[in-house]
């Protein structure tokens, strides 16, 4: 029966990683797309209300900013054009700008760095009076050259040894599996650097002050980024081990501002910054880590009677983890993580999303499976995570899609 069960998660892998259709329209096929016809996928929330990112769509004096941080793999810029068209439909932005500006990152310190590449796309209503700014960051292009000591396991030589699904499985275990290596050696300051001058760029230029196709470094040091920091919302959307930059990555900007730059940190202390966490890592990637230099306070940092509610690094910042249950990749926040493994001065609170973006079958009666590669990779083009970010949950924005087929537990303090 194993063997049974095997064979058939190798033929379903196999089509669904190669898009292969000849297959036929045999027995199997047919008893796939009638379990396919209804979706009965689960949609589990746990978590206070959220409001997610319409609500702060007509923001006057400021704007909407979001920035998208991708995870393991090599990407290419552009990456998030699928999800972007998703969600400027979701928020009913139908228009977007004719020019999509690109930055070419670079350290302030050391401007012969590559360090990525930033894409900024301007969604708009139909009025033109409404709009959201869109960063995309690449940043997979610092981890590239190191991945290259295993193109060799790539080649012909090597790779026409093994089964088809399993070379297809072993291409992507080569682009993924290194690069969280990687981050904890000599890259990570690089990819910490990339993440700090997309924030940069962010906070700093409006759109028509942003360059296009340059080679430049952004700098905190004048006023901009502290006076659009007062009027402009911000959010990060991320995806595997682009949670753990983009956490990383706020604790060092306020690390490095916290003395020189006054009013910018005096700003980011009042700012609330949502952090849409798609394929949630956190834990796994805590694993080998120094706890952070300040843990187990948030009632010290984060509540305004606290003894130290001055040395706050944000005003909040709410993660909401999707997790599908089959992504190996992915894990929930457990109860007591962010107190003992997250900076106290982020002043986090979490909202934990079980869902499955993958479909899930009866092999036949053998067992229920599904594609754990369509798990981890299927978040951004999922209705009701995009949904969830466009409109959350709690509100009377919320989408009639969640309500109906999200079950939502709120807690409550």
């Amino acid at each position: 029966m194993k063997n049974i069960l095997n064979t058939f998660l190798l033929l379903g892998l196999t089509a669904q990683l190669t898009g292969c259709a000849s297959l036929g329209k045999g027995v199997a096929e047919a008893f796939l797309e009638r379990q396919q016809s209804v979706d009965t996928r689960v949609c589990e929330i746990w978590g206070k209300p959220f409001a997610g990112l319409f609500p702060f769509i007509e923001n006057k004096p400021g704007k909407m900013k979001v920035l998208m941080v991708h995870g393991v793999g090599d990407h290419l810029p552009g990456y998030s054009t699928q999800f972007l068209e998703k969600l400027a439909k979701e928020l009913d932005l139908p228009a977007m700008s004719t020019q999509v500006k690109n930055i070419s990152l670079t350290s302030p310190l050391d401007i012969s760095k590559k360090l990525g590449n930033l894409r900024i796309t301007r969604l708009l209503n139909k009025d033109q009076n409404k709009d959201l700014l869109f960063y995309e960051l690449t940043w997979s292009e610092i981890t590239a050259k190191q991945k290259e000591v295993l193109a060799y396991d790539n080649s012909g030589e090597y790779s026409f040894r093994r089964a088809e699904v399993n070379n297809l499985m072993k291409k992507f275990s080569n682009d993924t599996s290194p690069d969280p290596i990687i981050y904890l050696g000599e890259s990570r300051e690089d990819i910490l650097v990339s993440f700090g001058q997309s924030f940069c760029w962010m906070t700093k230029s409006k759109w028509d002050e942003l360059p296009d196709d340059a080679h430049q470094a952004c700098s905190f040091n004048d006023d901009t980024a502290a006076v659009n920091m007062l009027v402009d919302q911000y959010a990060f959307i991320s995806h595997s081990l682009g949670s753990r930059i983009t956490i990383d990555g706020m604790q060092r900007i306020a690390w490095l501002l916290k003395e020189r730059d006054v009013d910018f940190t005096k700003a980011l202390k009042n700012k609330e910054i949502p952090v849409y966490m798609m394929s949630n890592q956190l834990p796994m990637l805590q694993l080998g880590r120094k706890l952070p230099d300040v843990s187990n306070q948030k009632a010290a940092y984060c509540q305004s009677n606290g003894e130290k509610y001055k040395l706050r690094m944000l005003a909040k910042m709410p993660i909401i983890a999707f997790s599908d249950p089959n992504d190996l990749l992915s894990y929930a926040i457990p109860h007591g993580f962010v107190e003992k493994y997250l900076d106290s001065r982020l002043c986090t609170e979490v909202t934990n999303i079980n869902i499955n973006v993958a479909n899930i079958f009866d092999a036949f009666g053998l067992g229920k499976i599904a594609n754990p590669i369509e798990a981890h990779v299927g978040y951004d083009t999922d209705d009701r995570v995009v949904a969830l970010i466009a409109k959350g949950i709690g509100n009377k924005n919320t989408v009639k899609l969640v309500n109906d087929r999200c079950r939502w537990t709120e807690t409550i303090d």
